[in-house]
């Protein structure tokens, strides 16, 4: 039933004149839960990041690591997409801290034959030593990022996500930042909790975030795509 604007109480009488900022308002929060409750979207330019020739090299001896440290149904592709990240298929590559197609830092790469004594003597700059390095590296943190006991099982994405934000970031901040998770409530066993609760600076949080993100959904379906072999985890 219709109504006289003179009938409608004070508030009822401001939204009648008010309708459209009314209405503005409420497109605005939507949008507003919209931009932070969904994935965002991925550019145009990283959907058509494509499969460098040069990574044809490596691929062999990927695909040699990565069956001797994760068996016959190994990440080819996700190791790929990795180095891809790392260095862009460039032995020589160099930033203020790492070295290398798999881009090792000095210490990480002095420490890792305790863990990997099969690698050998390190040597960053030496596209063999640095696959061998990464493939075992890799399968070591995903055995050190274990579900928590409190709650559910942990996803295979959350397990992936968890061991290339340790391989990037350091395991140590990823255990602290599930305590945290856990201290507040939320669920440590699911890497979108997980992200929400920081205990480094924030750059490095930012960074550490994204790097799985763009490995796992942007850059293993393209080298899925290309034939390497894997499955996609998310």
């Amino acid at each position: 039933m219709n109504r006289r604007h003179d009938d409608l109480n004070p508030l009822g009488r401001w939204i009648h004149r008010n309708l459209v900022a009314v209405c503005l308002i409420g497109v605005l929060v939507l949008m507003g839960c919209v931009g932070s409750c969904m994935p965002q979207p991925v550019h145009a330019a990283e959907r058509a990041v494509p499969v460098p020739e040069v990574s044809t090299l490596y691929r062999l001896k990927i695909e040699r690591e990565a069956a001797r440290n994760f068996g016959l149904d190994a990440p080819v592709a996700r190791l790929a997409a990795q180095i891809h990240q790392e260095s862009g298929w460039r032995p020589k590559a160099a930033s203020a801290y790492a070295q290398g197609l798999a881009q090792f830092t000095p210490a990480t790469a002095a420490w890792l034959p305790q863990v990997c004594p099969a690698v050998g003597k390190p040597d960053p700059w030496d596209p063999d030593w640095s696959l061998r390095a990464q493939a075992c590296y890799m399968a070591w943190l995903y055995a050190q990022v274990k579900p928590f006991r409190y709650a559910g099982g942990m996803s295979d994405c959350t397990h992936w996500n968890l061991a290339l934000r340790s391989y990037n970031g350091g395991l140590g901040w990823i255990q602290r930042e599930r305590l945290a998770t856990q201290r507040a409530g939320d669920d440590a066993n699911d890497w979108r909790d997980i992200e929400r609760h920081r205990v480094r600076a924030g750059w490095a949080h930012k960074e550490n975030i994204g790097y799985p993100r763009r490995i796992l959904l942007v850059l293993e379906p393209r080298y899925l795509a290309a034939g390497w072999p894997g499955s996609a985890v998310c």
